[in-house]
């Protein structure tokens, strides 16, 4: 209803003043007769810099303030940031937030702001709150794939290795540091810090909340567990293969076949996310086995089988371990998710990553702002590739100009880079309406690189954007 709403406040922006459940902005000369040509014209600007700075269903957004010296100050609002870089006392230092540089010396007075994280595996939350307003919200899409390019990594190693003749002796005295932790674990934790200090960079954040927590995988499959059936799993007495054969009463699970030679196999492959986990595996005959291929069990046709799979619980384990690493690494404040919980339904807040984010800032009744919406992008575009001249596949080690989510200017309007080919030469863009295209590399200009976080609006609320907009209307 919300949506709807605001749909039709932009769409309708010259609507006549005696229009029913309609806000109106209309002057009353259009309301004459001889101007009802122009009464149904659509005035609403479809250019992001515009509706960023507009307020939308209650929302306003903030330009954030930078001193001379590029220390950050409290944000201010649009038309003030509009005045002070017409009369040249301010310079635009970023677009998506948008961000201002003071070319003056100024009082740096600042307020109490609070940092609001709600830590996650695949999703990170955070909210910038003050006494009065929410003055920053968002959340960051984590990746996701880097335990698939290392796996690739590691094949091509291993192959390139056993083509030489001789290599020298390993010693077996490699250790692991105090606290290492796996690559891509390791990645997760740093994206946090790096959002947390991003976010430093352009508002004075005075106190920082984290919320940790710690789960018991074990208690979270069986409520009812306690105390020595800690020990007695699920396999307890029983080896993988005969635990199998006794589940499914040495039965091909789809087909039905008794008597036949059974081989294990996952019920979703382990290219499509499935684990190791018992609860994904299962006996078949080998006829059903190969026909299945690399399908999923609904794929396959037997959805009922694909049920009986549990839910991952590869972010339970990152919880645990990374719970006090973040907090001890960036000194902050911590709580916990039941505090998070019972402070958002006290609040009747609907749960989401920036509603939690929000609370966790001891966020209440405060005014809200616009969400945004941000990825981590890779920063290195090593690949293998094969040469067009029928060489064998090497590793491009070449850094291209530009790369996906930087944003470039093509004809006179801002848009994303979504791939690289051609060697460079040629690049696909979108400005998030059209399908991608390819042009030339020379006849678009850079604006911003993505440099790892990629910071957009929510696509839900602003359209794409154009070249001008916000900055046309200041110089």
């Amino acid at each position: 209803m919300q949506n709807t709403q605001q749909q039709l406040q932009i769409k309708l922006k010259n609507a006549p003043t005696d229009a029913s459940q309609v806000c109106s902005t209309a002057s009353s000369g259009l309301n004459k007769e001889e101007t009802l040509s122009v009464q149904n014209k659509v005035r609403a600007c479809n250019t992001l810099d515009v509706n960023l700075h507009q307020r939308i269903g209650g929302l306003k957004a903030k330009v954030f303030v930078l001193s001379i010296d590029k220390k950050p100050l409290m944000p201010c609002t649009p038309t003030k940031a509009r005045h002070l870089l017409r009369d040249k006392r301010a310079e635009v230092v970023s677009r998506i937030p948008f961000t201002i540089r003071l070319l003056f010396e100024c009082e740096n007075q600042t307020q109490q702001l609070t940092l609001g994280i709600d830590s996650g595996y695949t999703n990170v939350g955070y909210s910038v709150t003050s006494s009065i307003s929410e003055l920053m919200a968002g959340e960051l899409k984590l990746r996701t794939d880097i335990p698939k390019k290392l796996q690739n990594r590691a094949m091509y190693r291993r192959c390139r290795r056993n083509k030489l003749w001789y290599r020298k002796p390993r010693f077996l005295n490699r250790c692991l540091k105090e606290g290492w932790l796996t690559p891509s674990i390791e990645h997760k934790v740093q994206t946090h810090i790096r959002l947390v200090n991003k976010i430093k960079r352009i508002l004075p954040i005075t106190n920082t909340i984290i919320e940790v927590a710690k789960f018991d995988t074990q208690k979270m499959q069986n409520p009812e567990i306690n105390g020595v059936e800690y020990q007695q799993g699920e396999l307890c007495g029983y080896e993988v293969r005969e635990y199998l054969l006794e589940k499914y009463k040495r039965t091909c699970v789809y087909c039905g076949k008794k008597n036949v030679p059974l081989q294990i196999e996952h019920i979703n492959p382990k290219s499509k996310g499935g684990t190791n986990r018992v609860s994904n595996l299962t006996i078949s005959c080998e006829s059903c086995n190969t026909n299945k291929g690399t399908r999923t069990a609904s794929e396959f046709g037997y959805p009922e089988v694909e049920k009986s799979v549990k839910v991952t619980l590869k972010s339970t384990p990152f919880m645990n371990v990374v719970r006090t690493r973040i907090v001890d690494k960036l000194g902050c404040g911590y709580t916990y998710g039941y505090v998070t919980k019972h402070n958002r339904i006290k609040s009747n807040i609907y749960k989401s990553h920036i509603n939690d984010a929000f609370v966790i800032a001891n966020g209440t009744t405060q005014k809200r702002t616009i969400p945004h919406t941000s990825i981590q992008v890779r920063r290195n575009n090593r690949c293998l590739q094969k040469n067009r001249n029928g060489f064998k596949p090497s590793i491009r080690r070449q850094r291209y100009k530009l790369h996906p989510y930087d944003s470039v200017i093509y004809n006179n309007t801002t848009c994303i880079v979504k791939g690289v080919h051609c060697y460079g030469t040629r690049i696909l863009i979108t400005d998030g309406i059209s399908k991608p295209k390819s042009v030339n590399i020379k006849s678009v200009g850079l604006v911003k690189y993505s440099q790892g976080i990629h910071f957009s609006a929510m696509p839900s609320i602003h359209p794409p954007n154009k070249l001008g907009g916000f900055l046309e209307g200041i110089l």
